[in-house]
């Protein structure tokens, strides 16, 4: 089980002096369509604790791209960058190459800019007042790592040979650091874990490891990390120890791809990627995002889980300064899973979406 604490240590965004709260509502492919709209009547239920929302529906996603032959039309793009902030539901995004298709939302964090992914995995306990048996955060970078998605395939005389760039900088590996370190600054261990291979990749993620192990020592910070402290866990190992002892991590910072399968690994830990949320971050706009997938298995027999995308939403409102609001979500989840009487089929409930929601509503 879960439950969503996190604060905003770093700078919240300037919207919380406006009068209304302009959403961008991207429910993507499958189960987005069903969790989005969820949280969208969550937010809505805050009242006055957060300006007037305004939400705009946009379209993407391997659905639209059958369609239309595009999965990210400009004209969502233009759409969010006049919007305060967003929500993304799931992308469809196929294993087998199809000709013309990139993923709408690795495409929406290079464009906008959020390069850190933060996906808070902590359990919630029966007693309100115990502590959680699992509290973590992953600080994924978001904008590089083989996310560039730059392939090639090639036939030699041994068959087809493939080939993947991977690209790790010194620029994305020092602000992803800075934002795992700003986190780690404002909970009570103050533990960064740096997740690497560098005993196999030197190079990439030598380069990677180094940098954010020297963010403390950087002029402009000035000191302010040096209660923090530094631990290092090679990648394949920091799986392993992830389910045999997770209360050894408190902020774990990884380059793209390992940020990705260490946050669906730790899911498991507090019972299902129904539970778990996250934000897309940048400097000068946030994007909630349900960790889980499209579930095309479930989609449209009204059984998804809408808790990831409602905590989702309380991490994006945090981040833009509205904490009250978001208590009040969090709050409002916590209490419907100890509960434990209207639970989705993920959890081992037999509930609809719809009855999750309006269980998380009385509350709210």
């Amino acid at each position: 089980m879960l439950r969503t604490p996190l604060r905003a240590p770093f700078r919240a965004l300037s919207t919380a002096t406006r009068s209304s709260l302009k959403i961008g509502l991207i429910p993507a492919d499958g189960i987005g369509k069903e969790v989005i709209p969820a949280a969208q009547k969550a937010i809505e239920a805050l009242g006055s604790d957060i300006p007037k929302p305004e939400f705009v529906p946009l379209l993407a996603g391997f659905e639209y791209f059958t369609r239309h032959g595009e999965a990210l039309p400009e004209e969502t793009v233009s759409a969010l960058k006049e919007c305060d902030c967003a929500l993304f539901g799931a992308v469809s995004s196929p294993s087998r190459r199809v000709t013309g298709y990139s993923s709408p939302i690795v495409a929406l964090r290079k464009i906008l800019d959020l390069y850190a992914n933060i996906r808070p995995v902590i359990s919630v306990a029966a007693n309100p007042a115990d502590k959680p048996d699992v509290d973590l955060v992953v600080v994924r970078e978001n904008t590089e790592c083989l996310y560039v998605k730059q392939e090639t395939i090639t036939t030699t005389e041994n068959g087809r040979e493939a080939r993947a760039t991977r690209l790790i900088t010194e620029r994305a590996s020092r602000r992803i650091g800075k934002m795992a370190f700003e986190l780690a600054l404002d909970r009570p261990r103050k533990h960064v874990t740096i997740i690497h291979k560098s005993n196999v990749l030197s190079i990439t993620d030598g380069l990677f490891r180094e940098t954010v192990r020297a963010v403390p020592q950087l002029p402009e910070v000035n000191g302010r990390f040096d209660g923090i402290t530094i631990a290092e866990q090679l990648v394949d190992s920091a799986v392993y120890r992830l389910f045999r002892e997770p209360q050894i991590y408190d902020v774990m910072v990884a380059p793209n791809l390992y940020g990705d399968i260490i946050s669906d690994a730790a899911a498991a830990l507090v019972g299902s990627l129904g539970l778990v949320p996250s934000i897309n971050a940048g400097d000068d706009f946030v994007m909630g995002e349900p960790v889980h997938g499209s579930a095309p298995d479930i989609a449209g027999q009204g059984i998804a889980n809408p808790i990831a995308s409602i905590r989702s939403a309380a991490l994006m409102l945090r981040r833009l300064g509205y904490a009250k609001g978001a208590d009040r979500l969090d709050k409002a989840v916590d209490e419907v899973i100890r509960e434990g009487r209207v639970l989705t089929p993920d959890l081992g409930g037999h509930a609809k979406t719809t009855e999750v929601l309006d269980e998380i509503l009385k509350r709210i």
